[in-house]
């Protein structure tokens, strides 16, 4: 018992002495012991501008008003770290032998002022400190004055933060929560950081490898967490102060608008096909010049997937990207449902109403990436177009964009060629293209609102059209092409019936095959070699077509009953008007005008006759009559004469 007595009486004594010596101990020594470890770790300067005592609760530390830690050299004369009140916690035992470890360091009221120069490295890189230590790795003599230094744990709450990256807008958030554990000053930290960039919580949560290591600029070891609005991802890597990394991203989101808004921006409708729920897996390199290298990457917007590999450079004006990536089928048959009720080349009752859209066309996205994309798919389905195997290549250059079909599996047949959108002094689109076993019908009803014709087709086109909406361009057009069909029909008037009522096909004119070429002028397109062959029937056609305005002036002359004898029988039709309410019937003037010419041809031929037999020479032109007029007079006038002087 006598001996349990002196054991407590020696921890009570020595607990009194202790709370003796802190009690008697200066918090300004402290805190400008403090100060010097933490500018010969980093080399900035610790500033306390008001009042410093210490405390005993809730924290046995000092409390520090007005603190300020300085920034680097070139950021300016604003300190990275300022705090209204900054409470630095320390273990007793440590202070006790001289030795400082901080177990705590809460600031109130904090705010950062983070910045990157040029060259991505940023104000919270220390550059100065431990790089004076001995080459040999010695320690310096201290004369025992010099107490260790380490922190075990820091506290932001409600912190402001702004952030102003080299040469772009600044950022300022709000309400930045901060935790920091490093129990062992050459371990592992743990980090907790909650950003509120909208107001919604932004938090990430990881693990630091060799945290002095880290602080001193060099690659250590990270994994971090983040989880926000429905969303989640997962780094693993190595990474240094300078933000450059090196690992594995994972991520998931099931809500991508909600995500969009936690990071602040807002009303960011996403079409469904293109990301509304997203998976992300990807062998990432960043250099903080804002280079990305993307490899093994695994990407899925909604229940389209895609991969490959990419490389970025977000430092670069504008943006560079180079990608390689490969899908399946791909559905993105929501993102033009929407544009199918306002008209423009959708369907024919629409079109005929509205026309083309005069809605400007923002083409600025352009002018913001270069690069190139290479895209190998197995299908591809939009409301307008189903697209089957296909490889397509998309170059970027200063707002001119080359898309190239490698080829293009579309309509039912093939397109291999170029399309170009150039927004480089206004916008013009541009193309030139080769395909085969094309269904017309699906083509020119997508392509340009004409579902009347039927058939697989072969030819080129080429075409190119200027202006800032979708009826201007079309009201330029401007090109040539050529097309061959084989067995087909149009659909909405009936040939063969015309030419016999008795055997017409309901309404359709069903042919053998058609050839035509043609070529466009200021919307206009023009032809005047169709030719096709139908059962009993043969049939040419010449006319224009408004591409801009959307109507037709063509007329069909098939004719019938034809031999190497006979030239058969024909009857024009005419078809005028709207493509989708067009005016068909026969063309009575073309019909009756040849009959006309011939019978004024056969009136002409009597009086020529006549006038030969009268004037005793051949007449066959009007020159021919007018001299023999005046020949006949000429020797009238001689016979006269000779007459008056032979009476004399």
């Amino acid at each position: 018992m006598r001996l349990i007595l002196r054991i407590l009486s020696a921890i009570v004594i020595t607990v009194a002495v202790g709370i003796a010596i802190l009690t008697f101990l200066p918090g300004q020594k402290i805190a400008e012991l403090a100060a010097q470890q933490i500018e010969k770790q980093t080399g900035r300067q610790v500033v306390f501008g008001g009042d410093v005592r210490f405390s005993f609760w809730p924290t046995l530390g000092i409390q520090a008003d007005n603190v300020a830690f300085a920034n680097a050299d070139w950021a300016g004369p604003e300190p990275l770290l300022t705090a209204g009140r900054l409470t630095i916690g320390v273990d007793a035992a440590d202070l006790i032998r001289g030795d400082i470890r901080i177990t705590e360091l809460t600031a109130i009221i904090p705010h950062l002022n983070l910045e990157t120069r040029e060259d991505g490295i940023g104000n919270w890189v220390f550059e100065g400190g431990s790089s004076d230590a001995p080459a040999d790795g010695t320690a310096t003599e201290t004369g025992g004055d010099e107490a260790s230094f380490a922190i075990e744990a820091v506290t932001l709450n409600g912190a402001s933060l702004r952030y102003a990256p080299f040469g772009q807008d600044v950022i300022e958030m709000n309400q930045v929560d901060l935790s920091l554990k490093w129990p062992d000053p050459n371990g592992t930290a743990n980090v907790d950081l909650t950003l509120r960039p909208a107001g919604k919580p932004v938090r990430l949560q990881g693990e630091v490898g060799r945290f002095k290591s880290f602080l001193l600029g060099e690659v250590t070891s990270i994994g971090m967490s983040l989880t926000a609005e429905a969303s989640k991802a997962r780094f693993d890597g190595l990474a240094d102060l300078t933000g450059a990394f090196d690992g594995r991203i994972t991520g998931a989101s099931e809500d991508t608008r909600a995500l969009m808004a936690a990071l602040g921006m807002e009303h960011v409708e996403i079409p469904r096909g293109l990301g509304r729920k997203v998976l992300f897996a990807a062998d990432t390199t960043y250099t903080p010049d804002g280079r990305i290298s993307l490899r093994d990457l695994s990407l899925s917007l909604d229940e389209n997937a895609l991969r490959g590999g990419a490389d970025l450079n977000l430092g670069a004006s504008p943006m560079q990207v180079t990608a390689a990536l490969k899908g399946d089928v791909l559905d993105f048959s929501a993102l033009d449902a929407p544009g199918a009720s306002k008209g423009g080349a959708g369907g024919g009752s629409e079109a005929s109403s509205q026309g083309w859209s005069t809605d400007p066309i923002d083409a600025s996205m352009l002018g913001l990436v270069d690069g190139q994309i290479s895209l190998d798919f197995q299908g591809l389905k939009t409301t307008s177009v189903t697209l089957g195997p296909s490889r397509l290549t998309l170059k970027i250059e200063r707002a001119r964009a080359v898309l190239s079909f490698l080829p293009v599996q579309a309509f039912g047949g093939s397109l291999q060629g170029d399309l170009i959108a150039n927004n480089r002094n206004g916008l013009s689109v541009a193309g030139k293209l080769q395909f085969a076993n094309i269904e017309m019908r699906e083509a020119l009803g997508q392509l340009a609102g004409y579902d009347k014709l039927n058939g697989e087709a072969l030819g080129t086109l080429e075409f190119l059209g200027v202006g800032n909406s979708m009826d201007q361009i079309m009201r330029s057009l401007d090109g040539k092409g050529n097309v061959e069909l084989g067995k087909g029909f149009f659909t909405g008037f009936d040939l063969q019936a015309i030419m016999d009522p008795n055997g017409g096909n309901g309404g359709t004119t069903i042919f053998e095959g058609l050839s035509a070429s043609f070529a466009m002028s200021d919307g206009t397109l023009r032809n005047d070699d169709l030719r096709a062959a139908l059962k009993v029937l043969k049939a040419e056609g010449e006319g224009r077509v408004g591409l801009g305005a959307q109507d037709l002036d063509y007329t069909f002359t098939p004719t019938a009953f034809a031999s190497e004898t006979s030239s058969g029988v024909s009857v024009p039709v005419r078809i005028r008007g709207s493509w989708f309410d067009p005016e068909i019937k026969p063309d009575l003037s073309k019909l009756v005008q040849p009959k006309l010419d011939e019978a004024e041809e056969k009136a002409k031929q009597a009086v020529r006759d006549k006038l030969s037999e009268e004037l005793g020479v051949p007449v066959e032109t009007k020159e021919d009559v007018n001299d023999a007029l005046k020949r006949r007079v000429e020797e009238e006038a001689r016979k006269q004469l000779l007459k008056f002087l032979g009476g004399n």
